[in-house]
């Protein structure tokens, strides 16, 4: 059985089922889903390719960020990096390779977590990351170690988009749990194109999406809209206008308060393209659902089922508020440039340009950095959510992402 036919069959079950549904079985389902498949799709050579794939560098200047991350929480032993949606492992080796090169003090305290979902993603890490999960440095789950059971996450995400990593498995115990699921040791929480590939509910004047089978074929249909879906609008995003949609992103909420609830000294950063409410408002990053296949960007998400990504883009408004509702503080969102510059300045960005001998190496490099901050590649599209808590607000405000500028002034 295809995965069209399996949703087909789902459909004619329980009747059109929701958007968020349909994306959800499209990406994830166990045998069938995209991410179920080779991790072939990932890359320049695939269907799309995340910061890791341009250059090491964006996993350097994080490394960078999280030593001082590390060192703002007095410097602790064990130190737990929980990254969500890992992909092939590039951003964890460039973090692991980085820091014992550069860090020593950090890597000694290193323990990076792997939450992949993917099986064969699962595989792939293993491969990676041979060294350091051969040294105990590296560990991988498919979910989050249990809490009390009541807030694992049922969907993991991405790197995906133009981009993509999705979530993995990891045998270290995340400390001790305390109740409710927090975790009692310091941790740093990572997510770089994870929430883009979330399901969400689509909307319009007409109602909440429906997708429905006729003539062998998938159709759309409306149904009233539920009030946690109004809700959102209201508080997050916008009422469509006539011939406009937007999305609900609740999945996406219920992740971050997750993450949130595991978070009880430490800090989470996501990193994704995406929009605030104010830039909604202004009539922009309405109606972002896309898929991607073999780096060819196409609004139709129904033509291959399984076969293609599906992304939408992040509401960092609603983000933040999520956090922020469970007790982390949170920072401005950030652009990624203004992020990797605030972090890359204080040394001219010289993790970027260390192994280049060359001057064609170094050219070559720049043009791979260029495109990681500036606004013609990722840097503007990209934003950047940094939140804490039981960290001192001061040491925060004077990490290096969040200084871009500052140190002139």
């Amino acid at each position: 059985m295809s995965l069209r036919q399996k949703i087909e069959q789902e459909i004619r079950q329980r009747g059109p089922i929701p958007f968020s549904r349909y994306m959800e079985m499209c990406l994830y389902d166990p045998e069938l889903g995209y991410y179920s498949g080779h991790a072939e799709k990932f890359g320049k050579g695939g269907d799309f390719y995340t910061s890791s794939d341009v250059h090491a560098v964006f996993g350097r200047l994080l490394t960078r960020q999280f030593d001082e991350m590390w060192r703002a929480l007095g410097s602790p032993e064990p130190m737990e990096v929980v990254e969500l949606g890992p992909g092939r492992g590039l951003f964890a080796r460039d973090v692991l390779d980085w820091s014992e090169k550069k860090f020593p003090d950090f890597f000694r305290a290193l323990e990076y977590r792997l939450v992949e979902r993917s099986a064969s993603l699962g595989r792939r890490l293993e491969t990676t990351l041979e060294q350091h999960v051969a040294s105990g440095k590296a560990r991988g789950d498919g979910q989050w170690p249990e809490g009390d059971g009541r807030d694992a996450p049922r969907s993991t995400g991405s790197g995906g988009g133009s981009g993509g990593g999705r979530a993995r498995r990891s045998a270290s115990n995340l400390k001790e749990m305390r109740k409710g699921g927090a975790c009692a040791g310091p941790l740093i929480v990572f997510a770089n194109e994870f929430f883009d590939a979330l399901p969400v509910e689509v909307l319009s004047e007409e109602g909440s999406l429906r997708v429905d089978v006729r003539d062998g074929r998938f159709v759309e249909a409306w149904a009233p809209a539920s009030v946690a879906e109004l809700e959102f609008l209201d508080r997050y995003g916008v009422r469509p206008e006539t011939g406009e949609r937007v999305e609900a992103p609740l999945a996406a909420l219920a992740e971050m308060k997750r993450i949130a609830n595991r978070v009880e000294h430490g800090f989470a950063v996501i990193i994704d393209y995406g929009y605030t409410r104010d830039e909604q408002l202004a009539g922009r990053h309405r109606g972002t659902i896309m898929s991607y296949r073999q780096h060819q960007a196409s609004a139709n998400p129904y033509t291959a089922p399984g076969e293609q990504d599906l992304t939408a883009h992040v509401n960092f408004t609603a983000l933040a508020a999520a956090a922020r509702q469970q007790g982390l503080r949170t920072q401005k969102v950030l652009t990624q440039s203004k992020f990797l510059m605030g972090i890359g300045e204080a040394n001219q960005f010289a993790d970027a340009f260390e192994q280049c001998r060359l001057p064609q190496e170094r050219a070559k490099v720049a043009l791979q950095l260029k495109h990681l901050i500036t606004p013609a590649g990722m840097g503007e599209t990209f934003h950047v959510l940094v939140t804490s808590k039981g960290v001192n607000q001061g040491d925060v405000r004077n990490l290096s992402g969040l200084s871009f500028g500052k140190r002139r002034a």
